[in-house]
Order: structure tokens, then C-alpha cells, then sequence
């Protein structure tokens, strides 16, 4: 079977809990999109860890790995963060790269740097970690794929004809040095004696694996918001975050996709601009941010607070629709536990009419939330794996937002560790 596990709204939701959980009895975790922008934390039986490329399958020594088409693969971070595991006791993790796969070059880096500061006070929010130029360079037929560095001449004929462009950029609009492209392609082909090892055809791999009916799982980066076709552009990613773009970023028929895991977070977070209905500031949310998971809120990749909020009902009903959701694991209910009350946001107030739809960007800027106020129950749920087992209060703001939703909740996280989960 093949199941896809994306998230619900702007990401950082625990998906590299749930994948890390499901991980135990797949044979195969694929990631399909995304680069080393943001990052998953999994708590396990060999520690916390960050991962940000590495598909959340590694910690299981039975399953295959694969770096998918649609990534945007950045080979030194792949390498720093195989030393990192093999250093915290993760011998030997099986990967498989796509040799269609393709590259993050170094100078897309430097021009995400660029550009974020020439946009001053109207920049993205980027991590600066080249997404947006990779995707740039992949949809205008300029990037280069992992196969290119066993073709040396056309690897350097590419390399040409991508600095030809970009150092007109670089001269008359960013006003830095320009690119050498003998430098750049001494530098790159190096990437491929780290990563020959594992660069293999996955289509082809996946095509046997699903017709042997092995267990698959599609891991997402980020979620349905930060779509750039269907969330709040353009404070979005640049790659497609939802499950339907998962069977082209990893290299399989679009039917094969079974079930759809929407990871869903208790409350809300987000990194980055952008309209965020039930945002709540202060020292409200400073408490929260602090509780947040087992780390706090802050990005796993870059460190800084996250934007902190109330369930917002509205968003995450259009994420789940968007997601194509079978089923809702709904993450970090035991972060609520400190509350007399939680706010929950089912509609949006437009112009003075309240709605449930999720609207365009425009109109999003311009709505107000609309809160239900549910008990809090005021006591630790950690370590609880029946749902009947849960206090009253608790189990009623589950179903409350499941009704909301009208997805089936049938995962409960209530805690950072693999073990803390609950079935329904």
C-alpha cells in the first residue's frame, strides 16, 4: 500500500513524528519535494533529531530511503547529515537517490541571499537555503539533474549556460561579483563520488516495489498553505506540498496512492509572512511557543519563534480537502494541557459576513476569526494510548474539531515520542 503523509496547514505540524511511527513497518519512505529548507524533529529510542532532507524513514534498518525527483537536493547537507546520524548511532541508513533528482547548485543559494535583500521590507521570509531559485532554474530548463554529473561535457556545457544568465543578473541588478564556471563545475563534480553509491533509477525500483505490494510511505515538506498554486501565495514555498504532486516528485502512477495521512498540530504555528487568521501574540503566545512540542516552537532549521495561534478550523477543513485526507492524525494535544479554556476558530469574518470557506490572499489579509471557547481538562495526557482514557474535556475538543473538519481523526499524538500516539 501506498500512503502519503502531508500536512494540513502552514507545516510544523509533526509529520516527522507520524512518518517516523509508520516508518516501522514500511519498506520504502520517500521524500517527493522540498529541500533542506525546513526540517522534521523525531524523538526515538536513539534520540532527538532534526532532519531536513533525509527522508524520516532512516531510523528504521529495514527500510530504503529515497531522495525523489521532485527534491531539491543539496549533496553537501546530504552529506552533513549522513555524518550526523552515522555519529548518533544510525549505522549504515539505506538510501537510493533518483538520478533525475536535481541539484541545488551553490550559487542558488547566494542569489536567495540576494534577493531577499533587495526585496528589503518585502521579502519572503526565505530560509535562504536557494529553493526559490533551484525551482526557478528546474521550470526554466536551466537546472541540472543528478545524472549530468556522469556526463562531464554536459554538465559543464550546463553549467555555461546557466552563469551566462545569471551573471547578467549578478552585475546589473544584484551588483556582485560574477560566476566562474570552470570554479563552479570543479566544485560540483566532486558531488559525484560522495553520492554515487546511492544515485540509482527509482522509477524503475518503485514500479517493482509497488507491484511486489510493498509498503510505502510519501513524506511532504511544509503544508497545503504553503502550496504556491493553492495556499496563501505568494508567501508560499516553491514546491507543490500536497499529496497529489507526490506521485510526480516521486516517480509513481498517480492511482497507487491509497491513503493520505493530514497531519494536523492542536493549536497553530507558522514560520514566515503571511496572513495567519488566528494568530495570538504576546505574553499568550510566548507561553504557548515555549510548550510547544518537546523543543519548543522554534524552526528546526533556522531556529527563530515561530508565529503562534488557535486551531483555526477554516484552514485546516480547506488543507484536508485540498490533501484529498483519508485520514487526520491530529499532533501536540497534551501541549494544551496548561489551559483553563482554548479558543477555536471556525469562521472567518469578511467585510461583516462570516464564512467557513478559505478565501484568496486578498480577502485572507482582511478576515477576522471567529471563536467557539472549549474547556481545557487541566491535567498531563501524556503517556495515555486509549482514546476513552483521555479526560472527558479532552476527548470533546478532539471530536469538536473533527466535526468542524468532517475528516476522521484517527490518529492522536499526545506527545513527542514514538511511543506517545493513539489509535482510533
Amino acid at each position: 500500500m501506498v500512503k502519503a503523509i502531508v500536512g494540513a496547514c502552514w507545516g510544523d505540524e509533526g509529520k516527522g513524528k507520524i512518518t517516523d511511527m509508520l516508518a516501522e513497518k514500511a519498506d520504502i519512505v520517500i521524500r517527493f519535494q522540498g529541500g533542506s529548507n525546513a526540517g522534521h524533529t523525531i524523538i526515538n529510542d536513539y534520540g532527538k533529531f532534526a532532519l531536513h532532507q533525509m527522508p524520516s524513514g532512516v531510523f528504521n534498518p529495514n527500510t530504503v530511503n529515497i531522495i525523489g525527483t521532485g527534491v531539491a537536493f543539496n549533496v553537501p547537507y546530504f552529506m552533513k547529515e549522513m555524518s550526523y546520524l552515522v555519529d548518533n548511532g544510525i549505522k549504515n541508513p539505506k538510501i537510493l537517490i533518483s538520478d533525475r533528482a536535481q541539484l541545488l547548485m551553490p550559487y542558488h543559494i547566494a542569489f536567495d541571499t540576494y534577493e531577499e535583500a533587495r526585496l528589503s521590507d518585502k521579502q519572503f521570509g526565505s530560509t535562504k537555503s536557494g529553493i526559490a531559485p533551484f525551482y526557478s532554474d528546474k521550470y526554466a530548463k536551466v537546472g541540472i539533474q543528478v545524472c549530468h554529473l556522469f556526463h562531464e561535457a554536459e554538465l559543464m556545457e550546463r553549467i555555461e549556460a546557466a552563469c551566462t544568465i545569471k551573471n547578467v543578473l549578478l552585475e546589473h541588478l544584484y551588483h556582485q561579483p560574477t560566476l566562474d564556471p570552470k570554479a563552479i563545475f570543479d566544485e560540483v563534480i566532486q558531488y559525484r563520488d560522495m553520492i554515487a553509491p546511492y544515485v540509482v533509477n527509482t522509477a524503475e525500483y518503485l514500479d517493482k516495489a509497488i507491484k511486489e505490494g510493498k509498503e510505502i510511505l510519501l513524506e511532504g515538506q511544509l503544508g497545503a498553505l504553503k502550496d504556491p498554486d493553492h495556499g496563501i501565495f505568494p508567501m508560499t514555498t516553491s514546491s507543490s506540498t500536497l499529496a497529489g504532486f507526490a506521485a510526480v516528485g516521486a516517480g509513481i502512477p498517480a492511482r497507487s496512492i491509497e491513503k493520505v495521512y493530514t497531519v494536523a498540530k492542536a493549536y497553530s504555528s507558522a514560520v514566515g509572512g503571511g496572513a495567519f487568521v488566528s494568530e495570538i501574540f504576546g505574553d499568550e503566545a510566548q507561553e504557548l511557543r515555549v510548550r510547544g512540542g518537546d523543543a519548543g516552537e522554534f524552526g528546526a532549521t533556522t531556529g527563530r519563534p515561530r508565529r503562534m495561534g488557535w486551531f483555526d478550523c477554516v484552514a485546516t477543513r480547506y488543507g484536508c480537502m485540498m490533501q484529498g485526507t483519508t485520514d487526520v492524525a491530529f499532533t501536540a494535544i497534551d501541549v494544551l494541557s496548561y489551559l483553563d479554556e482554548i479558543k477555536v476558530c471556525v469562521g472567518y469574518e469578511i467585510d461583516g459576513v462570516v464564512t467557513k470557506e478559505f478565501p484568496v490572499t486578498p480577502l485572507l489579509e482582511k478576515a477576522k476569526p471567529v471563536y467557539e471557547t472549549l474547556e481545557g481538562w487541566k491535567c498531563d495526557v501524556r503517556g495515555i494510548t486509549d482514546f476513552n482514557e483521555l479526560p472527558e474535556k479532552a476527548q470533546n475538543y478532539v471530536t469538536f474539531v473533527e466535526k468542524e473538519l468532517g475528516y476522521p481523526i484517527t490518529i492522536v499524538s499526545n506527545g513527542p515520542k514514538r511511543s506517545e500516539i493513539i489509535y482510533r
